[in-house]
């Protein structure tokens, strides 16, 4: 499942871009590791290259180009853009992706979406996370350095013109994620949606928040292990995270959207609705999390469909269908069961003594259904001379009859409504008229 993602740097010094490609950094701090005699420690494998630049170094080139142009001179100018395209680790077990295959579709996806840019395109066999995702990263100068063909992502003149910047809009991100898509299912690798939401939204934020979490409860566990404390639960949870697993809950268990609600207030969370979408207030915070931030899982569609959902399955467990009410309670010695049988006046459907038959019924079911149909012929019977009728067709006469009085109604009560809309019209406009009148 390969994912893209993109990171603006107004840092000055493109040096450091090459520098965090081929020196080891902590995941942390982002700082460079450095070895015991104080020296910067080389990435063991990785593959890079750099493209328009000319001879130079990707650095000296930026700088020389952003002089010429006098671009990039001020502090808050965006010096840089730097793409990331992370594949799936069963690529490389599963589809055979190798370091030098993903370099070159790494130099060539450059080439087709960012020409006229310095960039510099690198390729890391493995991420910080030690998951074993291929992942590259191409890191451009913000300044164009000769004019370039119209692509679909541009929408302006300048977009094209060399001396201008490049502009990462959300137009160009569903272009570069939609080409991604299509790079990995021409190669035959993993990949999911990324041009609609995910299930749980989780951001880069966050998920730095749940390492550093977790590492520090790590270390806190094992200092309380050796000092012979009871530990803390092993699992670092975000507070976005609790709050999934709370609303999960209480979606697994509601049946409507007060019992949700209900649910989520016991655990001191308050769902809230503003123009047509959840958000979720949690005690310790005073401004709400919307479900947009925690995933597609918690938004109103959603939310609503599952409880919709579990309605509808509780419907259906409780509703019984027997063919024989048997009474539960049980019987004292000498005493038959009560049977909890039917009204002997009401109307009920005959039992098909074939099909039963079919499904392996007894002989005494048999004859209790025989019986039971000869009742219900007669019960039939009776209703049709207490109502006044003596046939089927009789009745189907009797109810096209009062259909059709029913239609003869309806179309008199529309031709009144008709009469009032006009008094009530009259109406209006006689008090208009009166308005006007010295």
């Amino acid at each position: 499942m390969a994912t893209f993602k993109h990171i603006s740097s107004k840092n000055a010094d493109y040096g450091a871009a090459e520098a965090y490609l081929t020196f080891e950094h902590d995941e942390f701090t982002m700082k460079p590791t450095l070895d015991e005699n104080g020296r910067l420690i080389p990435r063991e494998d990785y593959r890079i290259s750099s493209l328009n630049c000319g001879d130079e170094d990707f650095a000296v080139a930026c700088m020389r180009a952003n002089l010429r142009y006098e671009k990039n001179q001020k502090r808050e100018d965006v010096k840089s853009h730097h793409y990331i395209i992370s594949f799936d680790p069963r690529d490389g077990t599963d589809n055979g992706l190798t370091v030098d295959h993903a370099q070159e579709l790494g130099e060539k996806f450059c080439k087709e979406h960012f020409p006229g840019h310095q960039a510099l395109v690198c390729t890391h066999p493995d991420g910080h996370n030690h998951s074993g995702n291929i992942h590259v990263h191409i890191v451009i100068n913000s300044l164009r350095i000769y004019e370039v063909t119209l692509l679909p992502y541009m929408d302006r003149p300048a977009d094209t013109r060399a001396g201008c910047k490049h502009r990462c809009t959300n137009a160009a991100m569903e272009y570069f994620k939609s080409e991604v898509m299509e790079m990995c299912h021409r190669e035959g690798l993993y990949q999911i949606d990324l041009l609609n939401g995910s299930k749980e939204r989780i951001t880069e934020r966050e998920y730095w928040a749940a390492k550093k979490g977790q590492l520090a409860l790590d270390k806190e566990n094992a200092v309380r292990e050796a000092a012979g404390q009871p530990t803390k639960p092993t699992k670092f949870e975000t507070d976005k995270a609790k709050l999934r697993r709370t609303i999960r809950q209480a979606l697994s268990q509601a049946g409507s959207f007060d019992e949700f609600s209900s649910l989520l207030l016991r655990e001191g969370v308050t769902v809230k609705e503003s123009r047509g979408r959840f958000s979720y207030l949690t005690p310790d915070r005073t401004k709400s999390i919307t479900a947009r931030k925690l995933g597609d899982n918690f938004d109103k569609a959603a939310v609503l469909a599952l409880l919709t959902q579990n309605a509808h399955k509780a419907t259906e467990q409780t509703k019984a269908i027997p063919e024989y009410l048997v009474a539960v309670k049980k019987p004292s010695q000498g005493e038959k069961p009560t049977k909890t049988t039917p009204a002997d006046n009401t109307l009920q459907r005959m039992v098909d003594r074939e099909a039963k038959r079919a499904e392996g019924k007894g002989v005494g079911y048999d004859r209790w259904a025989a019986k039971h149909n000869l009742k219900q012929m007669a019960t039939t019977v009776t209703a049709y001379q207490q109502y006044g009728f003596s046939s089927p067709e009789e009745l189907d006469e009797a109810c096209s009859a009062a259909y059709a009085a029913m239609r003869e109604s309806l179309t008199e009560l529309k031709q009144v409504e008709k009469t009032l809309n006009g008094k009530k019209e009259l109406q209006r406009q006689v008090l208009a008229y009166s308005k006007t009148r010295p």
